[in-house]
């Protein structure tokens, strides 16, 4: 048994929870980036115009439609280039970051923390500039990752002093 308090045994559960979910987070991004390039904008266009016309997701009016019209038409126009590198690059990046977190990795810990900044501003910029909703949401999980990484690893270090 772990010599950490409850508390600290918790957050620790969390942030193993925290670092498999962006870990999953990372494989849908590299399977979305091989899927971008292998799905016709026009496979995409009947899909949208199908859930669009079932109310899948509401009115087709509605935010969530605008939304996904939006994002279609990007996608539909053979502008694909963005969305290939960023899902790529993120999903290469998460996986690597995830590994070398949940091996100890000290080192790393600064560059997660940097990397994930980075993810975090860029999420927040994409955001304002497409009005996409999701995002914001995906930078609030990237800075209660940072937080996590950084709380872990200050434990990690305070316990290789000690045992020096």
């Amino acid at each position: 048994m772990s010599d950490r308090p409850v508390a600290g045994r918790t957050v620790d559960r969390l942030f193993r929870i925290a670092l498999v979910i962006k870990g999953i987070d990372g494989a849908l991004e590299l399977i979305g980036a091989v899927l971008v390039l292998a799905v016709s904008g026009d496979l995409v266009g009947r899909v949208v115009s199908e859930i669009l016309a079932r109310d899948l997701i509401g009115p087709p009016d509605g935010t969530l439609a605008r939304h996904l019209v939006a994002g279609t038409a990007e996608f539909a126009s053979g502008n694909r280039t963005f969305a290939v590198v960023y899902l790529g690059l993120h999903g290469v990046l998460k996986l690597a970051l995830v590994v070398a977190l949940l091996k100890k990795w000290e080192r790393v810990y600064p560059l997660a923390v940097v990397v994930l900044g980075v993810f975090v501003g860029y999420e927040i910029y994409r955001a304002f500039h497409t009005g996409s909703i999701l995002l914001p949401f995906l930078a609030a999980l990237d800075v209660a990752i940072i937080v996590l990484v950084v709380r872990e690893y200050l434990v990690l270090r305070r316990e290789r002093l000690a045992e020096a």
